[in-house]
């Protein structure tokens, strides 16, 4: 599992592209017969993924997290972006097909992963903070995720914003989890932009085309910084910073968030014209 440290504003304001890319951006996620986990230092989040092929994948315990199996201590929310596949909680299988989601609570000892057809196989991000309550397992089919669609054509921002994992939905006890997808001729997501210092979150971009890029923009508001995301990459997101992206079309993104409280609109507004 690789390890992110967690760093202040003034101390980012200084660091150029390769070291803003080393520290906020996760460029190798899924990939093929693979987990791949990422522990951020912000409010001790996992990011991460796994593309099960031939057979099925268990989640494993890492020697990082002194327990005796993943979830003794956490919670996880996952989101499938690929081909229709399967997750088996203790013995319980959910058929998890494209943009469905699952929420599996603290104290769960086996998490299968599988896919139906390793042509097409699965891809499932995934996100895990530490958890203090049980709370049960759910499988959320995206068309029960509470879609509602924002912004406008005329500013290039209409979006649909679908939640998995929050107060009227799955239950958890930390993480607000879910995602949106960007409509034909829209590019700009979390438009006009904001900050919440009380919950960390992690942005993984998906859908976008293969000679795209998406610009994320991080730090503070007066002082701002930008990464250049490919397709299946993601951003660790600190609790201090904006985090904000215009693409060079549309595509979907899934935001994680753990902290403090489970208000979904719980943020700090910032005018565009106050950004810098």
């Amino acid at each position: 599992m690789n390890q992110r440290y967690a760093q202040g504003p003034k101390e980012v304001a200084t660091l150029g592209t390769a070291e803003l890319r080393a520290n906020f951006l996760l460029e190798d996620l899924m990939q093929a017969g693979q987990f791949n986990f990422t522990y951020s230092h912000y409010d001790r989040a996992i990011t991460g993924s796994v593309v099960p092929v031939n057979e099925a994948m268990e989640l494993p315990v890492y020697e990082n997290l002194r327990a005796d199996y993943f979830l003794e201590r956490r919670e996880l929310g996952i989101i499938n972006v690929g081909g229709d596949g399967k997750v088996a909680v203790d013995g319980t299988e959910y058929e998890v097909n494209r943009l469905d989601a699952v929420y599996v609570g603290k104290g769960s000892k086996s998490v299968v992963f599988s896919s139906v057809s390793a042509e097409n196989p699965a891809k499932f991000f995934l996100y895990s903070v530490p958890a203090h309550k049980e709370y049960p397992h759910q499988l959320v089919k995206k068309e029960n995720a509470f879609p509602t669609t924002v912004g406008s054509k005329d500013t290039a921002n209409e979006r649909t914003i679908y939640k998995y994992i929050h107060l009227e939905g799955a239950r958890s006890c930390q993480m607000v989890m879910g995602l949106t997808i960007l409509s034909t001729g829209s590019v700009w997501n979390t438009m006009p932009s904001h900050v919440h210092d009380r919950r960390m979150e992690s942005y993984f971009y998906f859908d976008v085309p293969e000679d795209q890029v998406v610009f994320h923009f991080m730090g503070q508001p007066q002082e701002t910084r930008h990464l250049v995301v490919q397709n299946h990459q993601a951003i660790i997101s600190p609790p201090w910073s904006i985090h904000s992206g215009g693409g060079t079309s549309n595509y979907g993104f899934i935001w994680a968030m753990a902290g403090e409280n489970l208000v979904y609109s719980d943020m700090d507004a910032v005018a565009i014209k106050d950004l810098r």
